[in-house]
Protein backbone atom coordinates (compact mmCIF):
# COMPACT_ATOMS: atom_id res chain seq x y z
CA UNK A 1 0.00 0.00 0.00
CA UNK A 2 1.31 3.30 -0.92
CA UNK A 3 0.57 6.18 0.39
CA UNK A 4 0.31 9.77 -1.06
CA UNK A 5 3.28 12.19 -2.08
CA UNK A 6 3.33 15.74 -1.34
CA UNK A 7 6.69 17.62 -1.53
CA UNK A 8 9.06 15.85 -0.12
CA UNK A 9 7.42 13.80 2.00
CA UNK A 10 5.34 10.73 1.83
CA UNK A 11 2.17 9.72 3.93
CA UNK A 12 2.00 6.11 5.24
CA UNK A 13 -1.39 5.93 4.13
CA UNK A 14 -3.32 7.09 0.98
CA UNK A 15 -6.12 8.39 3.25
CA UNK A 16 -6.26 12.49 3.92
CA UNK A 17 -9.08 13.51 6.28
CA UNK A 18 -11.83 16.31 4.90
CA UNK A 19 -11.34 19.41 6.55
CA UNK A 20 -14.45 20.45 8.21
CA UNK A 21 -15.86 24.06 9.26
CA UNK A 22 -16.26 25.63 11.43
CA UNK A 23 -13.70 24.18 14.34
CA UNK A 24 -14.93 20.52 13.27
CA UNK A 25 -11.11 19.72 12.26
CA UNK A 26 -8.72 21.99 13.72
CA UNK A 27 -5.25 21.42 15.66
CA UNK A 28 -6.03 18.03 17.65
CA UNK A 29 -8.38 16.40 14.68
CA UNK A 30 -5.47 17.05 11.77
CA UNK A 31 -2.61 16.58 14.06
CA UNK A 32 -3.70 13.24 15.45
CA UNK A 33 -4.66 11.59 11.74
CA UNK A 34 -1.11 12.89 10.33
CA UNK A 35 0.49 11.25 13.61
CA UNK A 36 -1.10 8.23 12.40
CA UNK A 37 0.08 8.05 8.60
CA UNK A 38 -2.85 9.64 7.04
CA UNK A 39 -2.61 13.52 6.23
CA UNK A 40 -4.47 15.96 8.37
CA UNK A 41 -6.61 18.84 7.04
CA UNK A 42 -7.29 22.11 9.72
CA UNK A 43 -10.56 24.05 7.96
CA UNK A 44 -10.08 27.68 7.51
CA UNK A 45 -13.43 28.26 7.54
CA UNK A 46 -13.80 30.96 10.14
CA UNK A 47 -11.13 29.43 12.10
CA UNK A 48 -10.62 32.18 14.47
CA UNK A 49 -13.66 31.60 16.15
CA UNK A 50 -12.32 31.04 19.91
CA UNK A 51 -10.62 34.13 19.64
CA UNK A 52 -11.65 36.77 22.19
CA UNK A 53 -12.00 39.49 19.27
CA UNK A 54 -14.03 37.30 16.58
CA UNK A 55 -16.75 39.31 16.69
CA UNK A 56 -15.03 42.46 17.09
CA UNK A 57 -12.58 41.79 14.17
CA UNK A 58 -12.96 38.06 12.36
CA UNK A 59 -10.44 38.78 9.79
CA UNK A 60 -7.86 39.26 12.28
CA UNK A 61 -8.77 36.90 14.30
CA UNK A 62 -8.52 33.83 11.22
CA UNK A 63 -4.99 35.55 10.23
CA UNK A 64 -3.97 34.99 13.94
CA UNK A 65 -5.49 31.64 14.26
CA UNK A 66 -3.90 29.90 11.56
CA UNK A 67 -0.90 29.82 12.90
CA UNK A 68 -1.71 29.08 16.24
CA UNK A 69 -3.74 25.98 14.48
CA UNK A 70 -0.79 24.93 12.39
CA UNK A 71 1.78 24.99 14.72
CA UNK A 72 0.09 22.91 17.41
CA UNK A 73 -1.34 20.42 15.31
CA UNK A 74 2.78 20.48 14.10
CA UNK A 75 3.45 19.44 17.94
CA UNK A 76 0.97 16.37 17.97
CA UNK A 77 2.07 15.08 14.28
CA UNK A 78 5.56 16.04 14.21
CA UNK A 79 7.79 17.92 11.60
CA UNK A 80 7.97 14.86 9.32
CA UNK A 81 4.29 14.03 8.62
CA UNK A 82 2.25 15.97 6.02
CA UNK A 83 -0.23 18.69 7.25
CA UNK A 84 -2.97 20.21 4.80
CA UNK A 85 -5.60 22.85 5.13
CA UNK A 86 -8.89 23.57 3.63
CA UNK A 87 -9.59 26.99 1.87
CA UNK A 88 -12.98 27.76 0.37
CA UNK A 89 -12.33 29.91 -2.51
CA UNK A 90 -15.73 31.64 -1.66
CA UNK A 91 -14.21 32.92 1.42
CA UNK A 92 -14.21 36.73 1.03
CA UNK A 93 -10.53 37.01 2.34
CA UNK A 94 -9.52 33.75 0.24
CA UNK A 95 -6.24 35.40 -1.09
CA UNK A 96 -5.44 36.54 2.31
CA UNK A 97 -5.88 33.33 4.17
CA UNK A 98 -4.25 31.61 1.37
CA UNK A 99 -1.38 33.89 1.75
CA UNK A 100 -0.97 33.42 5.57
CA UNK A 101 -1.04 29.41 5.41
CA UNK A 102 1.77 29.64 2.83
CA UNK A 103 3.33 32.05 4.91
CA UNK A 104 2.91 29.51 8.12
CA UNK A 105 4.76 26.88 5.63
CA UNK A 106 1.86 24.36 5.64
CA UNK A 107 2.43 21.27 3.40
CA UNK A 108 -0.37 21.42 1.33
CA UNK A 109 -3.47 23.31 0.22
CA UNK A 110 -6.87 21.70 -0.75
CA UNK A 111 -9.29 24.28 -2.49
CA UNK A 112 -12.63 24.27 -3.24
CA UNK A 113 -16.12 25.83 -3.09
CA UNK A 114 -15.83 27.36 -6.33
CA UNK A 115 -12.82 27.59 -8.46
CA UNK A 116 -9.19 28.16 -7.37
CA UNK A 117 -8.19 30.16 -10.52
CA UNK A 118 -5.58 32.09 -9.04
CA UNK A 119 -4.07 29.73 -6.29
CA UNK A 120 -0.59 29.02 -8.32
CA UNK A 121 0.21 32.62 -8.13
CA UNK A 122 0.23 32.58 -4.67
CA UNK A 123 2.80 29.52 -4.02
CA UNK A 124 5.25 29.69 -6.70
CA UNK A 125 8.82 29.77 -5.36
CA UNK A 126 7.72 28.09 -1.97
CA UNK A 127 7.14 24.55 -0.72
CA UNK A 128 3.47 24.37 -0.40
CA UNK A 129 1.53 22.23 -2.57
CA UNK A 130 -1.91 22.91 -4.05
CA UNK A 131 -4.73 20.41 -4.81
CA UNK A 132 -8.29 21.81 -6.25
CA UNK A 133 -11.30 20.02 -5.83
CA UNK A 134 -13.13 19.33 -8.69
CA UNK A 135 -16.98 17.77 -9.01
CA UNK A 136 -16.72 16.94 -12.71
CA UNK A 137 -14.01 15.76 -15.44
CA UNK A 138 -15.16 19.42 -16.86
CA UNK A 139 -14.35 21.62 -14.14
CA UNK A 140 -11.06 19.71 -13.81
CA UNK A 141 -9.87 20.51 -17.20
CA UNK A 142 -11.09 24.01 -16.85
CA UNK A 143 -8.74 24.28 -13.56
CA UNK A 144 -6.02 22.16 -14.76
CA UNK A 145 -5.71 24.28 -18.27
CA UNK A 146 -5.92 27.62 -17.03
CA UNK A 147 -3.51 27.24 -14.38
CA UNK A 148 -1.00 25.58 -17.35
CA UNK A 149 -2.01 28.40 -19.65
CA UNK A 150 -1.71 31.82 -16.78
CA UNK A 151 1.04 30.08 -14.56
CA UNK A 152 2.29 27.24 -16.17
CA UNK A 153 1.60 25.23 -13.21
CA UNK A 154 0.34 21.97 -13.05
CA UNK A 155 -2.07 20.67 -10.14
CA UNK A 156 0.41 19.06 -7.71
CA UNK A 157 -2.89 17.12 -6.54
CA UNK A 158 -6.61 16.84 -7.57
CA UNK A 159 -9.41 15.44 -5.23
CA UNK A 160 -12.98 14.50 -6.56
CA UNK A 161 -15.61 15.11 -4.44
CA UNK A 162 -18.49 13.12 -5.03
CA UNK A 163 -22.30 14.21 -4.69
CA UNK A 164 -22.02 11.91 -1.27
CA UNK A 165 -20.30 14.29 0.42
CA UNK A 166 -21.04 16.18 3.52
CA UNK A 167 -21.11 19.90 3.85
CA UNK A 168 -21.80 22.64 0.82
CA UNK A 169 -21.64 20.39 -2.50
CA UNK A 170 -20.58 21.22 -6.21
CA UNK A 171 -23.81 19.71 -7.57
CA UNK A 172 -27.00 21.52 -8.31
CA UNK A 173 -29.99 20.05 -5.67
CA UNK A 174 -31.63 19.09 -8.53
CA UNK A 175 -28.50 16.39 -9.86
CA UNK A 176 -28.40 15.58 -6.10
CA UNK A 177 -31.61 14.49 -5.44
CA UNK A 178 -31.92 12.85 -8.87
CA UNK A 179 -31.72 8.89 -9.77
CA UNK A 180 -29.19 9.65 -12.06
CA UNK A 181 -26.82 11.61 -9.64
CA UNK A 182 -23.60 11.47 -10.90
CA UNK A 183 -21.33 8.36 -9.76
CA UNK A 184 -17.97 9.26 -8.02
CA UNK A 185 -17.04 6.17 -9.60
CA UNK A 186 -17.67 7.73 -13.14
CA UNK A 187 -16.08 10.94 -12.37
CA UNK A 188 -13.15 8.98 -10.92
CA UNK A 189 -12.54 6.74 -13.87
CA UNK A 190 -13.13 9.98 -16.00
CA UNK A 191 -10.31 12.25 -14.07
CA UNK A 192 -7.83 9.29 -13.98
CA UNK A 193 -7.88 8.77 -17.40
CA UNK A 194 -7.15 12.40 -18.31
CA UNK A 195 -4.61 13.20 -15.55
CA UNK A 196 -2.63 9.88 -16.86
CA UNK A 197 -2.49 12.12 -19.86
CA UNK A 198 -1.20 15.65 -18.43
CA UNK A 199 1.11 13.37 -16.69
CA UNK A 200 2.25 12.27 -19.57
CA UNK A 201 2.59 15.64 -21.10
CA UNK A 202 4.53 17.10 -18.09
CA UNK A 203 6.60 14.49 -16.42
CA UNK A 204 4.68 15.28 -13.40
CA UNK A 205 3.20 12.67 -10.92
CA UNK A 206 -0.58 14.01 -9.80
CA UNK A 207 -1.78 11.82 -7.33
CA UNK A 208 -6.18 12.28 -7.66
CA UNK A 209 -8.01 11.45 -4.34
CA UNK A 210 -11.34 10.24 -4.45
CA UNK A 211 -13.34 11.85 -1.53
CA UNK A 212 -17.68 11.48 -1.21
CA UNK A 213 -19.49 8.62 0.45
CA UNK A 214 -16.31 6.38 1.22
CA UNK A 215 -17.17 4.33 4.22
CA UNK A 216 -14.47 1.66 4.83
CA UNK A 217 -11.24 0.00 3.73
CA UNK A 218 -12.96 -1.71 1.02
CA UNK A 219 -14.19 1.60 -0.51
CA UNK A 220 -10.96 2.57 -0.38
CA UNK A 221 -9.47 -0.76 -1.60
CA UNK A 222 -12.45 -0.12 -4.51
CA UNK A 223 -11.20 3.74 -5.17
CA UNK A 224 -7.50 2.87 -5.67
CA UNK A 225 -8.55 -0.19 -8.44
CA UNK A 226 -10.32 2.41 -10.22
CA UNK A 227 -6.77 4.22 -10.14
CA UNK A 228 -7.04 6.83 -7.81
CA UNK A 229 -3.58 7.04 -5.67
CA UNK A 230 -5.67 8.07 -2.40
CA UNK A 231 -8.76 8.79 -0.57
CA UNK A 232 -10.16 11.73 1.32
CA UNK A 233 -13.01 10.96 4.39
CA UNK A 234 -14.62 13.59 6.45
CA UNK A 235 -17.62 12.29 8.23
CA UNK A 236 -15.95 9.49 9.95
CA UNK A 237 -13.43 11.41 11.46
CA UNK A 238 -15.78 13.30 13.24
CA UNK A 239 -16.83 10.45 15.98
CA UNK A 240 -13.16 10.33 16.57
CA UNK A 241 -12.02 11.50 20.63
CA UNK A 242 -9.37 13.65 18.73
CA UNK A 243 -12.09 15.88 16.95
CA UNK A 244 -12.33 19.28 17.77
CA UNK A 245 -15.81 19.92 17.90
CA UNK A 246 -18.08 19.35 21.49
CA UNK A 247 -19.31 16.09 22.17
CA UNK A 248 -23.26 17.24 21.30
CA UNK A 249 -21.68 17.64 17.65
CA UNK A 250 -20.15 13.97 18.11
CA UNK A 251 -23.17 11.92 19.25
CA UNK A 252 -25.58 13.51 16.32
CA UNK A 253 -23.27 11.77 14.27
CA UNK A 254 -23.78 8.73 16.70
CA UNK A 255 -27.78 9.01 16.70
CA UNK A 256 -28.06 10.19 13.04
CA UNK A 257 -30.69 7.75 11.05
CA UNK A 258 -30.58 7.37 7.50
CA UNK A 259 -33.92 9.38 7.38
CA UNK A 260 -32.42 12.56 9.28
CA UNK A 261 -29.58 12.91 6.52
CA UNK A 262 -31.09 15.77 4.60
CA UNK A 263 -30.35 17.94 1.21
CA UNK A 264 -30.45 21.81 2.09
CA UNK A 265 -30.34 25.03 0.81
CA UNK A 266 -27.37 26.65 2.23
CA UNK A 267 -27.82 31.09 3.02
CA UNK A 268 -24.41 31.31 0.67
CA UNK A 269 -26.57 29.73 -2.45
CA UNK A 270 -24.94 26.16 -2.85
CA UNK A 271 -27.16 22.72 -1.93
CA UNK A 272 -25.25 20.64 1.76
CA UNK A 273 -25.85 17.65 3.49
CA UNK A 274 -27.17 18.24 6.24
CA UNK A 275 -28.43 16.54 9.71
CA UNK A 276 -32.38 17.18 10.15
CA UNK A 277 -32.62 18.54 13.37
CA UNK A 278 -35.02 21.17 15.23
CA UNK A 279 -32.95 23.98 13.82
CA UNK A 280 -33.23 23.00 9.92
CA UNK A 281 -36.80 22.30 10.73
CA UNK A 282 -37.39 25.91 12.22
CA UNK A 283 -35.45 27.58 9.57
CA UNK A 284 -37.83 26.30 6.82
CA UNK A 285 -41.02 28.15 8.29
CA UNK A 286 -39.14 31.28 10.27
CA UNK A 287 -36.79 34.07 8.67
CA UNK A 288 -33.99 34.52 11.56
CA UNK A 289 -32.74 37.81 12.17
CA UNK A 290 -29.07 38.49 11.76
CA UNK A 291 -28.01 40.75 13.76
CA UNK A 292 -24.03 40.57 13.01
CA UNK A 293 -22.05 39.62 9.91
CA UNK A 294 -19.03 38.08 10.08
CA UNK A 295 -18.06 38.57 6.08
CA UNK A 296 -17.33 34.89 5.73
CA UNK A 297 -18.46 33.89 2.18
CA UNK A 298 -18.90 36.77 -0.85
CA UNK A 299 -22.24 34.37 -2.20
CA UNK A 300 -24.03 35.49 0.83
CA UNK A 301 -26.71 38.08 0.87
CA UNK A 302 -27.16 39.14 4.21
CA UNK A 303 -30.76 40.76 3.77
CA UNK A 304 -32.08 37.70 2.13
CA UNK A 305 -30.43 35.13 3.85
CA UNK A 306 -33.10 32.84 6.38
CA UNK A 307 -29.76 32.84 8.97
CA UNK A 308 -26.33 33.60 9.92
CA UNK A 309 -24.05 30.23 8.80
CA UNK A 310 -21.03 31.57 10.81
CA UNK A 311 -23.11 31.55 14.18
CA UNK A 312 -25.09 28.73 13.14
CA UNK A 313 -21.66 26.08 12.53
CA UNK A 314 -20.37 28.00 15.56
CA UNK A 315 -23.71 27.34 18.17
CA UNK A 316 -23.74 23.45 16.54
CA UNK A 317 -19.11 23.05 17.06
CA UNK A 318 -19.85 24.17 20.49
CA UNK A 319 -22.29 21.50 21.25
CA UNK A 320 -25.49 23.83 20.87
CA UNK A 321 -26.52 21.98 18.28
CA UNK A 322 -30.43 22.76 18.75
CA UNK A 323 -29.57 25.57 17.47
CA UNK A 324 -26.89 25.03 15.05
CA UNK A 325 -26.47 23.35 11.32
CA UNK A 326 -25.09 19.92 11.59
CA UNK A 327 -23.50 18.93 8.02
CA UNK A 328 -22.82 15.72 7.12
CA UNK A 329 -22.06 13.43 4.85
CA UNK A 330 -24.48 10.35 2.98
CA UNK A 331 -23.13 7.21 5.57
CA UNK A 332 -23.18 9.54 9.10
CA UNK A 333 -26.17 7.12 9.83
CA UNK A 334 -23.58 3.82 10.13
CA UNK A 335 -22.10 5.62 12.49
CA UNK A 336 -22.28 3.90 16.05
CA UNK A 337 -19.87 4.94 18.40
CA UNK A 338 -17.09 7.19 18.81
CA UNK A 339 -13.47 5.55 18.55
CA UNK A 340 -10.04 6.94 18.89
CA UNK A 341 -8.56 8.16 15.45
CA UNK A 342 -5.94 5.39 16.02
CA UNK A 343 -8.52 2.49 16.07
CA UNK A 344 -10.18 3.95 13.21
CA UNK A 345 -7.11 4.44 10.76
CA UNK A 346 -6.32 1.01 11.93
CA UNK A 347 -9.46 -0.66 11.06
CA UNK A 348 -9.51 0.92 7.45
CA UNK A 349 -6.15 0.21 6.81
CA UNK A 350 -6.83 -3.55 7.49
CA UNK A 351 -9.84 -3.30 5.53
CA UNK A 352 -7.80 -2.50 2.25
CA UNK A 353 -5.52 -5.44 2.43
Amino acid sequence: MKGLKVGDKISKYPIIQGGMGVGVSMHRLAGTVSKEGGIGVISTADIGYQEPDFNENPMAANLRAIGKEIKKAREIAGEDKILGVNVMVALRNYAEIVKECVKQKIDLIISGAGIPKDLPEYVKGTKTKIAPIVSSLRCCKLIVEHWKKKYDYTPDMIVIEGPEAGGHLGFKESELISEDVPKLEDITTDVVDYIKDVEKETGKEIPVVAAGGIWDGKDIKKFLSLGASGVQMATRFVATDECDAAQEFKEAYVNAKEEDIKIIHSPVGMPGRAINNTFIQKEETHKSKIDKCYGCIKTCNVKDAPYCITKALINSVKGNIENGLVFCGSNVYKIKEIVSVHNLMQELVAGIA
